[in-house]
C-alpha cells in the first residue's frame, strides 16, 4: 500500500540521518474507504493525487508548529505492507481525517518511491496559510482562502536520492 507520511524539512533531515520514518506509529494518508466515498472516482492516481493533497495539509499543520522550519511542505510517499496501515474506522468520516492511517512500525527511509516538496517560490504563501490555519479552523473565510492558496502550488517530485540536497543544512 502507498502511504503518504507528513514531514518538514527539519523531520526529514532527521529522518535521512536515522535512515528511517519513526518512531512509530506514524500518521500518514492513504487511499482509504472512505477517501474512495469522498473523493468519487474509481481512478487510482486521481485517488493518490487526493492522498498526497490531504498529507500536504497534514504538512502545514506541522508547520505551524514548528516557527523555525523552513516554510516548504514535505510529503514522503513509501510502500507498505497493507497490514501495516490501518484507518481507522471511527474517524474515517470526519473531514478533518480523511484518508488518514497509522502505520504500526518503523519504515526504512530506503523503502521510500519519492519526496514531494514545495518549491522555494512557495514559502511566502506557505508561510501565510500556516499563521493562517487557526483562523480557518475557526471558520475564518478569509483565513481559508490563504491556506487555500497553499494548495495552488504543486509539491515538486524527487527522488530519494535527492534527500540529503533537500536537507543539506537542515536543522533537526
Amino acid at each position: 500500500m502507498r502511504v503518504y507520511v507528513p514531514l518538514s524539512l527539519p523531520r526529514l533531515a532527521q529522518a535521512h540521518r536515522a535512515g528511517e520514518l519513526g518512531p512509530a506509529p506514524l500518521t500518514a494518508f492513504a487511499v482509504t474507504p472512505a477517501l474512495r466515498e469522498w473523493y468519487l472516482s474509481d481512478d487510482i492516481e486521481e485517488l493518490e493525487y487526493a492522498a498526497l493533497n490531504r498529507a500536504a495539509l497534514a504538512s502545514l499543520r506541522m508547520l505551524a508548529g514548528e516557527p523555525d522550519a523552513a516554510r516548504r511542505r514535505v510529503v514522503v510517499a513509501v510502500d507498505v505492507a497493507d497490514r501495516a496501515a490501518v484507518a481507522d474506522p471511527d474517524r474515517g468520516l470526519d473531514p478533518a481525517t480523511l484518508g488518514e492511517v497509522s502505520v504500526r512500525e518503523v519504515v526504512a527511509l530506503s523503502k521510500a518511491a519519492a519526496v514531494h516538496v514545495d518549491s522555494d517560490d512557495a514559502q511566502s504563501d506557505v508561510a501565510a496559510a500556516a499563521d493562517a490555519l487557526g483562523a480557518a479552523d475557526q471558520g475564518d473565510d478569509d483565513a481559508q482562502f490563504v491556506v487555500d492558496g497553499a494548495e495552488d502550488h504543486e509539491l515538486l517530485w524527487f527522488a530519494t536520492q535527492e534527500i540529503p540536497n533537500l536537507v543539506d543544512g537542515v536543522d533537526a
